[in-house]
This record gives structure tokens, C-alpha cells and sequence, in this order.
């Protein structure tokens, strides 16, 4: 398909990775791990994921460090149910969770099927991966389930000191690849941070919005000015590219 670009790069966590659906597991195994009862496990599940937005971002931001962001979100969740945690007993809380947490890594189930059909569909395609986050820990993702071998590079913000959506990064990892930015697309499940944000930076963006959510009218706007393309599942994204 003489529409798909000399690269394609993606963002990581619930878009190639399936980050969501291992936290929602590995919360609940760790609310019965430590004895808390619940009758709204799912108002549970809703809430950790609000804490990880929270103190997530406080760690992007740079005013928590990665190991007290995470402790933070250990505090809050167990103080919602009554429990007190010191700092030490809170790294030692999130330690066990994320245990749980890492025994549910995996691919979403169109991810490497998408893969295999852009490198089909232009040979010679570069892959990458650009993500917000800690390098090693994103790398162990990678790893753990299969995809290091399967992409040219990642880049991470750690790694980088400037977070999506900021152009830097994505005209840093199209320079690694050695395409420009005009000749790339990048794939992302967040419309701003990823979409917006790489077309920005002068490349096709993509949002993958699995769920059918409804984007903030501005920036629907903005990606409409922007040319931002939609797909609803990776397996709609050679064809979109294509055309």
C-alpha cells in the first residue's frame, strides 16, 4: 500500500500493551492478598486506576520521584479503606501488587498481528515505541512479553527528560529510526498526549480509541485541523494508513 509511511511507532501501555486490564487483576487480587472487603469492586478498580493517573503524572511532572509516586498511590488506596500505611510499609503494599501486577502482562490480542501486517504491507517499514515512563521498567515490559525483538527502538521520557506530548520526543525517536517526521505515524490510545501530539510534531497521529469515548470538543477540533486519523482496534490501522 503505497500510503503507509516509512515508519510507524506506537506509544506502549494500552495500545500495544495491555496495561489496564492487568492493573484491574492484579488490584483485586491485592485487596484480597491484604483483607479488603469491598461490595464495589469494580468503584475499586476505577478508583486505583484514578490514583495511577494522579500520582503518574506527578512523577512526569517531576514533582514526585518514580518509587514516591507509587507509594503514594499505595497510601491513598489503603487510607479509602481505613488503613494507615507509613512510607515503608506503603513500598512494601505496592511491592506485592505489583507482583500481581506483572503476573498479568500481555499483548493486547491485535498487536502482533498488526505488526506482522505492516511489515507485509511495506517492507522495510522501521517500528518503534515511544513512551512516558522509566526506561528500565518499560523495557522489562518489552521483554517479558516478546516485543523487543519485534520493534527497531523505543524510546522513553526517563531516558529523555521531555514527556508526549512535547515534539521533542517524537522528532527524537524519528531521528533514531532515520525517517522524518513527515514519513512517520505514531499510534496512541490517548487523543492529546498521542494523536494530537505527534501530529503536532509533523507526523500522521493516530488515536486508537478502543473504548468509543467521546474526545473533549476542543480537542476534536484540534485533531480534525490536525488530520489525525481514528481506528477503533490495531487490525483498522494498515488499512487507515493505506488510504
Amino acid at each position: 500500500m503505497s500510503g503507509i509511511p516509512a515508519a510507524v511507532l506506537f506509544d506502549l501501555d494500552d495500545t500495544l500493551f495491555a496495561h489496564r486490564s492487568a492493573v484491574a487483576r492484579a488490584i483485586e487480587v491485592q485487596m484480597d492478598a491484604v483483607g479488603y472487603s469491598s461490595p464495589d469492586r469494580a468503584g475499586d478498580v476505577a478508583f486505583w486506576h484514578a490514583l495511577e493517573e494522579r500520582h503518574y503524572h506527578s512523577y512526569l511532572a517531576g514533582t514526585l520521584d518514580f518509587q514516591g509516586q507509587r507509594r503514594a498511590r499505595a497510601r491513598d488506596f489503603a487510607a479509602a479503606h481505613g488503613v494507615v500505611l507509613a512510607e515503608a510499609a506503603a513500598g512494601a503494599w505496592f511491592d506485592d501488587y505489583f507482583e500481581h501486577y506483572r503476573a498479568a502482562w500481555m499483548l493486547h490480542d491485535d498487536a502482533l498481528e498488526t505488526l506482522a501486517a505492516l511489515r507485509a504491507a511495506r517492507p522495510g517499514i522501521r517500528i518503534g515505541v515511544i513512551t512516558n515512563g522509566d526506561p528500565v521498567f518499560q523495557q522489562s515490559k518489552l521483554d517479558t512479553v516478546g516485543l523487543t525483538g519485534l520493534v527497531d527502538g523505543i524510546v522513553a521520557s526517563g531516558s529523555l527528560g521531555v514527556t508526549k506530548p512535547d515534539p521533542r520526543i517524537f522528532e527524537y525517536a524519528c531521528t533514531r529510526l532515520g525517517v522524518p517526521t513527515a514519513d512517520a505515524a505514531y499510534v496512541g490510545d490517548r487523543l492529546r498526549t498521542d494523536a494530537i501530539g505527534a501530529a503536532a510534531a509533523g507526523m500522521t497521529g493516530v488515536w486508537l480509541n478502543r473504548t468509543g469515548v467521546s474526545p473533549d470538543p476542543t480537542d476534536a477540533a484540534e485533531a480534525r485541523e490536525l488530520g489525525v486519523l481514528e481506528i477503533t482496534g490495531l487490525g483498522q490501522l494498515v488499512g487507515a494508513l493505506g488510504a
